[in-house]
């Protein structure tokens, strides 16, 4: 038992930005959709409903990749 398991202070870092990053998605597309439905006779409607759609979308695969980078910060093997 030579190599211990620690954390690793540079990924985790980067795995707790990415979770900002995700808060932010997460009120920004919900926010933007409200707003979108309930304006459904302006021009922009269909735009707006697709960027708001896909903000969603990414909130959820940030959250994803975030809590994959953590979770390798702290259980991945560094040789």
């Amino acid at each position: 038992m030579d190599e211990q398991n620690r954390t690793d202070k540079n990924i985790l870092k980067k795995g707790i930005k990415r979770l900002a990053i995700c808060l932010v998605l997460m009120f920004l597309g919900p926010t933007l959709l409200h707003l979108t439905l309930s304006n459904d006779d302006k021009p922009l409607y269909i735009p707006l409903f697709i960027i708001s759609i896909l903000l969603c979308i990414s909130a959820i695969l940030m959250l994803f990749i975030a809590l994959n980078t953590i979770m390798d910060s702290m259980f991945k093997k560094n040789k």
